[in-house]
């Protein structure tokens, strides 16, 4: 095989759609996981095989028990995930639509599910699906060209699945706007609505999340994943089970020695 011939096949391997992950082993017990949605073509638009794929990845790395925290981007400034792919999706009927959708479901489940923080790092368009997979993630940072909304109702349909999220983000008020008249939504609009937790120039966008990466890892790893499953159970719980639930795992915070070698390291810097 020639030279040239290899650089090509390099070249048409990095032009297919795929998940492309890394991951940053910072230290022994403190890895960083950076998972992409490559399919810059068509503004990183999720297929059934995408969603697979993107499944099967956060499964793996839901494996790795040194993990500290997640970030999901989309290649390139165009796009973070510019939705569900439309031309998949016109080839829908009422047999074939639910598996469709369940897939979109499963892979904001797989971020909901993730036992570490996950960091939505977004530029570009985050349409449709994109934008219910950041509503899945735990925190989201976004440019100041960011633009963010769910057209479903503009193609004859209703946004679904993880859209239920948007509710707890921006208000009953603002979901009705965004997903009954399904109008594109400004990067600082959605700051101010709640949807997103930071705006930042293009140029400061990685340097913004490598903040909230330094923040999660100078947080206790055990901690920081009980943290997120008391989360994910206040969710679903009146406020007395929530608060209970809570005691819990105040409780199960102990069965290790996490928190008295935290709070020692903690009271050794306050010592003159």
């Amino acid at each position: 095989m020639t030279t040239r011939t290899r650089k090509a096949r390099v070249l048409m391997a990095a032009a297919q759609p795929q998940i492309v992950v890394k991951v940053d082993r910072r230290s022994p017990d403190g890895h960083v996981g950076f998972l992409s949605v490559h399919n810059p073509a068509k503004l990183n638009v999720l297929s059934s095989a995408l969603m697979d794929a993107f499944v099967a990845a956060v499964a793996k790395l839901g494996q790795d028990e040194a993990l500290r925290v997640l970030v999901v981007t989309g290649t390139g400034n165009k796009a973070f995930i510019g939705g569900a792919d439309i031309d998949e999706m016109a080839r829908l009927d009422a047999a074939s639509a639910r598996a469709f959708i369940t897939r979109v479901h499963r892979c904001c489940e797989a971020l909901r599910n993730l036992p570490v923080p996950v960091i939505a790092r977004i530029d570009g368009y985050t349409l449709g699906a994109g934008l219910e997979l950041a509503a899945a993630c735990d925190l989201r940072v976004a440019t100041e060209s960011a633009q963010f909304g769910m057209p479903e109702v503009r193609l004859g349909m209703p946004s679904v699945v993880e859209a239920a999220l948007l509710p707890t983000l921006v208000g009953w008020g603002r979901a009705r706007e965004m997903l009954l008249l399904g109008e594109i939504v400004t990067a600082h609009e959605a700051a101010r609505w709640g949807l997103i937790e930071r705006v930042v120039p293009a140029d400061a966008l990685d340097q913004a999340v490598e903040r909230w990466i330094q923040a999660v890892l100078a947080a206790e790893p055990r901690a920081v994943r009980l943290q997120k499953l008391l989360i994910r159970t206040w969710e679903k719980l009146p406020l007395t089970d929530a608060i209970k639930a809570g005691i819990d795992s105040f409780v199960s915070a102990f069965e290790t020695d996490e928190p008295s070698r935290a709070i020692a390291k903690f009271r050794a810097r306050r010592r003159p």
